[in-house]
């Protein structure tokens, strides 16, 4: 791996951690918000809140992921382009395609293990 492609690809996956945490986190203030009326004055214990949070996380993936590819593909190649790092690509003869060939694989990978957790987790 190149050390192009390894700066794109960390640069990436940590904006991509940080994303995913965010919208995990809002997604699940929003399902919270959804079954308060279940959840509200029946005296529960923070262990059973606790398991309901559990199981309704694994069903919030496939709703996170996609948005958390789509932000931190803009934030990381938005910051590229107001860095002029990717005039520097351009000036070195690195097309665009190149220099998201590592992005592309992971995205492929990561797609691949989503479409398995989709099947065998959340059921």
């Amino acid at each position: 791996m190149k050390i192009l492609d390894r700066y794109i690809f960390s640069t990436f996956v940590r904006t991509f951690l940080a994303v995913f945490v965010i919208l995990m986190f809002i997604f699940v203030l929003q399902g919270i918000w959804l079954h308060i009326s279940e959840l509200a004055g029946k005296d529960l214990d923070y262990a059973i809140i606790g398991k309901f949070l559990l199981y309704l996380t694994p069903s919030l993936i496939p709703l996170v992921l996609p948005l958390t590819i789509l932000v931190s593909s803009i934030m990381v190649f938005g910051g590229f382009a107001e860095n002029y790092e990717f005039a520097a690509m351009k000036s070195s003869g690195i097309s665009l395609q190149r220099a998201m060939r590592s992005l592309i694989f992971f995205i492929s990978f990561l797609s691949v293990v989503a479409l398995f957790f989709a099947n065998t987790v959340i059921p």
